[in-house]
Parts: C-alpha cells; sequence; structure tokens
C-alpha cells in the first residue's frame, strides 16, 4: 500500500482535499481529530500534559505561541500519535491510503508513515482569509516543496481544486 501525506500550510486546501478522497471512497488519517481523540481515550493522558507543561488542558492553545511548551506537548503526544497512525495503517487493505497532517515532514517520528508527499499551496492571501487563526499559526509553519512528490495548487476554485485532485489520482490509482 503506498501511504500518501497530505500537507500545507494553515488554509491552504488540505482538510477540503482530505474531504474530498474521503468521498471518493479513499481512506484518510486526520492526526488533528485522531489526536484530540487521543486526549480522551488514553488513560491519564490530560494529567500528565497539565503536569509536564504546568497548565490547565483547557489552556493547551497556549502552544502556539511557547515553543517550549510545543514541543513539550509533541514529545508527549506523537509517539502516540505515530502508533495510532501504524494500527490504522495494519487495518487497511486497498492500494492507496491518506495521512492529513499539517506538520508530520518536520517531525523525524513520522518519517516511516508515509511513502509520498502531497503539498497543497495557497496564495498567503487566501489562506488568510480561509482561516481565522492562519495570522498566528502561519509563522509556525515550513514546508519545503522539495520534499513534495506532487503539488497542488490551490488558487481558485473549489471545482478547480477537485479537478486538479481527479488529475494526481489518475496518476496513484
Amino acid at each position: 500500500m503506498t501511504t500518501i501525506l497530505v500537507t500545507g500550510p494553515i488554509g491552504s486546501g488540505k482538510s477540503t482535499v482530505c474531504n474530498y478522497l474521503v468521498q471518493k471512497g479513499l481512506p484518510v488519517y486526520d492526526c488533528d481529530s485522531r489526536c484530540k481523540l487521543l486526549y480522551d481515550s488514553v488513560p491519564g493522558l490530560k494529567g500528565r500534559i497539565e503536569s509536564e507543561l504546568g497548565i490547565p488542558f483547557e489552556d493547551l492553545g497556549i502552544i502556539f505561541t511557547d515553543a517550549k511548551r510545543r514541543a513539550l506537548l509533541e514529545s508527549i503526544v506523537y509517539p502516540l500519535l505515530a502508533e495510532d497512525i501504524r494500527q490504522w495503517k495494519a487495518g487497511l487493505s486497498g492500494r492507496v491510503a491518506f495521512i492529513e497532517s499539517a506538520n508530520a515532514t518536520d517531525k523525524p517520528v513520522f518519517d516511516s508513515l508515509y511513502d509520498k508527499v502531497l503539498l497543497v499551496t495557497a496564495y498567503k492571501s487566501l489562506r488568510f482569509k480561509r482561516s481565522s487563526k492562519a495570522s498566528e499559526r502561519d509563522p509556525l509553519q515550513t514546508f519545503n516543496s522539495s520534499r513534495a512528490d506532487f503539488i497542488i495548487k490551490n488558487n481558485a476554485s473549489r471545482k478547480a481544486l477537485y479537478d486538479s485532485v481527479d488529475n494526481f489520482l489518475t496518476t496513484m490509482i
């Protein structure tokens, strides 16, 4: 099975791409959603996070302005997320699967979990219009296009984006 990482900056359209892939019946692992699920399903995880970060769990959003706490949270959660991805992949039988993550290419713990990288990009002005959190989180994200095996530019209509995804899929499936 080929596993493709769908990545890109906030507001680029990677979730729209992944939702379209799901509509086409393809398996997609959403790292953000699964991470939130882990917070609730792993016994003691929230307490450990609170203890090690020194903040109440409901204040976790501080990680977007506190690099030290962000790195500490990642060191706690990312190994659990990587194992969850392994288990998810083990239950699949198709030819292709997708993982959606904004930052997996920057985190070595995820390197062995995908075979190819699909980078979704968009003009910064569009991304900032699409997401109210883009201005806060954009400086925290870096994307090296040389790591991408495929690039989809999402600067036009949703139909144009879907057409680009369909063209991409014809090369993969």
